[in-house]
């Protein structure tokens, strides 16, 4: 008995050797084959970010663009940055863990790049600093990215007053159609009932214009990041629930988004139809202009012909030229035939929306200084007939075109002094205003009879006026999830106020 115990004893000292052995020699196996970061996924999203403002195609610091794979790894005036299996040997690590005046990002730029990025691209560099397989190293890494990401789906009930940036009456003129967060929202205006949601990958919608045939295209983005102009059925889709409003899929879902027009890196701010359905012209921040053929989606035209933002967009009733309004303080006529600028009006501040008036003799701006100017769409334009101002910014204008009676059509402006006033764009002629408005208003629509105004502002209010009269329809907040509606909220306020005094 006694003797078996030492067996036992050096059984079990040489598992224990072995078991230190196995250790010691595998132990750190698993970090062997640690999962790979990917380039696309981890390393990219972290250059978009920091690097590429001063490191594309069109700034090029130090000769250095690094939107692509291939020019990332080129290293402009300098040696490639990576030197791949060796983060510690690689100059982008240098640079990026520096104290000194060579870190980037610069400090005068932006703060330095966080700890845990830093050894994303450290750890992804050790591992051999392999691009994805089936992605070019000459493409776009914008473009690329772009493609991979997903939009959120909106929340059941917003935690914020929803911007409405843009809105529009629905052709029956019984809805009114408001950009929200990801998503597009029907409103019954009567009621002030949300009737239905239709997803969109735009974070923002900024321009909404009918077509002919009752579908509806759509520009918005994601500022910085992309934009786009899409056009949907928004009465088609299987309707889910979302917040106890049926809602649709217009991200994915062929029956609802129909066509995507235009496609660019940053947002789309302008929107213009064709009075024959036949054209679409689109501005935004990248300060082109480009005109489409419809149905087909062709482009036709691509136009560089303002300095900075284009803001405001239309045509001409033929349809023959377009105006343009930009943050580089002018507006503009083009000739979409000759394909050349027909004049430019210089204003004192950023044109923020245009139109050529029904007769196509004269174009609109809308300005910054809160000024609504009439001019002659031709050359030699030296100053313009004031229609109106709003005291500050006026930010929008509607127009509809009486197709009985084109003298008998409608303008209207919005403003940050919170109305909308409505003018004859042939005489020039002041009629009512719509008020009441309690902060910025961002968009505004007239209806398809040419009855109705409706505008929507920064806080969420949507308030709907008789043309005739200014008479208030409704008012309602456009704002998913908003249990108390506008109207009924003042007169909380104004009872709060009256207790106070009390």
């Amino acid at each position: 008995m006694f003797q078996s115990r030492p067996c036992c004893y050096c059984i079990l000292c040489t598992l224990l050797g072995l078991a230190i052995t196995w250790l010691m020699l595998f132990g750190h196996a698993p970090a062997a084959h640690a999962q790979e970061v990917s380039f696309i996924k981890e390393v990219a999203p972290i250059l978009k970010e920091n690097c590429f403002a001063c490191h594309d195609a069109k700034v090029k610091k130090g000769k250095f663009d690094m939107t692509t794979y291939a020019g990332f790894r080129n290293g402009g005036t300098k040696d490639d940055p990576i030197t791949p299996g060796k983060a510690k040997a690689s100059i982008l690590i240098d640079v990026l863990t520096s104290m000194g005046k060579d870190r980037m990002p610069p400090k005068d730029v932006s703060k330095p790049l966080a700890k845990e990025k830093i050894d994303i691209i450290a750890k992804w560099i050790d591992q051999g600093a392999k691009l994805d397989a089936g992605i070019d190293a000459k493409a776009s890494l914008v473009r690329e990215l772009r493609s991979r990401w997903q939009p959120p789906t909106p929340a059941p009930a917003y935690k914020f007053p929803n911007v409405v940036n843009a809105l529009a009456f629905t052709p029956d003129g019984k809805s009114l159609v408001v950009g929200g967060h990801h998503e597009l929202l029907v409103w019954d205006y009567n009621t002030g009932k949300l009737e239905r949601r239709i997803l969109t990958r735009a974070e923002r919608t900024y321009a909404l214009a009918y077509l002919p045939d009752g579908k509806l295209a759509v520009a918005g983005g994601r500022p910085g990041q992309e934009g786009d102009v899409r056009i949907y059925n928004i009465q088609a889709g299987k309707p889910k629930d979302l917040g106890g409003v049926p809602t649709v899929d217009g991200v994915n879902d062929k029956d609802v988004l129909l066509q995507i027009v235009a496609d660019a890196d940053d947002s789309l701010l302008a929107l213009a139809i064709s009075a024959d359905g036949k054209k679409l012209a689109a501005g935004g921040c990248d300060r082109f202009v480009r005109i489409f053929e419809l149905p087909s989606g062709k482009l036709e035209q691509s136009i560089e012909n303002h300095a900075d933002w284009v803001l405001g967009v239309g045509f001409s009733p033929d349809g023959k030229k377009i105006i343009t309004g930009s943050r580089d303080r002018t507006a503009k006529v083009w000739d979409t035939v000759a394909k050349e600028s027909v004049v430019a009006f210089p204003e004192a501040n950023a044109v923020y929306a245009v139109v050529i008036t029904p007769d196509g003799e004269n174009g609109v701006s809308a300005c910054e200084d809160g000024g609504v100017r009439m001019w002659a769409a031709k050359p030699q334009t030296k100053q313009g007939k004031s229609l109106g101002s709003h005291g500050k910014p006026a930010l929008r204008m509607a127009q509809w075109i009486d197709p009985k009676d084109a003298k008998k059509s409608l303008l209207a402006s919005s403003g940050a002094d919170g109305t909308i006033k409505l003018y004859n764009p042939i005489g020039g002629a002041a009629l009512k205003s719509g008020a009441g408005f309690t902060d910025w208003v961002y968009a505004v629509a007239i209806s398809p009879d040419g009855q109705l105004v409706a505008g929507g502002s920064y806080n969420g209010e949507v308030r709907v006026f008789k043309v005739a009269d200014g008479a208030l329809i409704k008012a309602f907040d456009a704002t998913p999830g908003a249990i108390v509606k506008v109207e009924e909220k003042k007169t909380e306020d104004k009872k709060k106020v009256e207790e106070k005094k009390k």
